[in-house]
């Protein structure tokens, strides 16, 4: 059995598809932070079979939820101070997400102002559906990368 010592103050992000980790590692930019970061693969899960944890020993402050939300809505963010959860965050789809997908419409403005923001807008919230704020492209990729 493996044993990844308990953290102090941060946050586990529990309940993320089975390797998918390293995704959300990079899209949070987890690299570029100075804390201690845990990355287990493949743990044994009732609910999912297989699932992969993210333990990071920081402020949750650093933590886009937008961002996480978006990629995935399932996962569970604990907050945990002096080495206990204090909360439990819920995820939701954003309404808007700025710099995290681009826009492939090569008429859309985006491709010709190269300092505009990717915005896309939840046009659908049922079906997931984002769109493109300034040419409605609908984005056609996968969230949950």
């Amino acid at each position: 059995m493996l044993n990844v010592g308990r953290i102090e103050e941060g946050f586990v992000l529990d309940h993320i598809k089975a390797g998918k980790a390293m995704t959300i590692y990079h899209d949070l930019k987890l690299d570029k932070l100075d804390c201690c970061v845990a990355i287990i693969k493949n743990a044994r899960s009732n609910k999912m079979q297989k699932k992969d944890i993210i333990k990071v020993e920081c402020s949750v402050d650093m933590l886009d939820l937008d961002i996480l939300g978006f990629i995935d809505h399932n996962i569970t963010v604990n907050v945990i101070k002096n080495g206990e959860i204090t909360e439990k965050k819920e995820l939701h789809l954003p309404k808007q997400v700025v710099n995290v997908i681009k826009c492939k419409n090569p008429r859309c403005i985006t491709s010709i102002e190269q300092e505009l923001d990717q915005v896309f807008i939840l046009t659908d919230k049922e079906k997931e559906i984002y769109r493109c704020k300034y040419c409605e492209e609908k984005y056609r990729g996968h969230r949950n990368k």
